[in-house]
C-alpha cells in the first residue's frame, strides 16, 4: 500500500475531518482504478466509488475503540 496515506486515528489524529475522510477515500480510489481523474464517461462510477469508500471510512471511525484513549473511547470525528 502507498507509504503516503495519512493515518485518520487515534492515537496518531486525535480529530479526524470530513475533508481528511474524503481526501483519503479520493486517494484510495485513485490508487485502485490507476486513473487520477476519470474520463467523462466514467465519472459518476469513479464519484460514487469515493463516496462508498468515504462512507465506510467514516462507519469504521465512528466504531473503532482506542485502548487507553479513555474507557470506551471511540475515534473522533470533526
Amino acid at each position: 500500500m502507498c507509504r503516503s496515506i495519512k493515518t485518520l486515528r487515534e492515537p496518531f489524529t486525535p480529530q479526524v475531518t470530513d475533508a481528511d475522510v474524503e481526501a483519503a477515500a479520493l486517494q484510495y480510489v485513485r490508487k485502485i482504478s490507476g486513473f487520477r481523474a476519470p474520463a467523462a464517461h466514467n465519472a459518476a462510477a469513479f464519484d460514487a466509488a469515493v463516496a462508498a469508500v468515504a462512507e465506510a471510512t467514516r462507519t469504521l471511525l465512528d466504531h473503532l475503540v482506542v485502548r487507553g484513549a479513555g474507557s470506551g473511547t471511540s475515534t473522533t470525528r470533526a
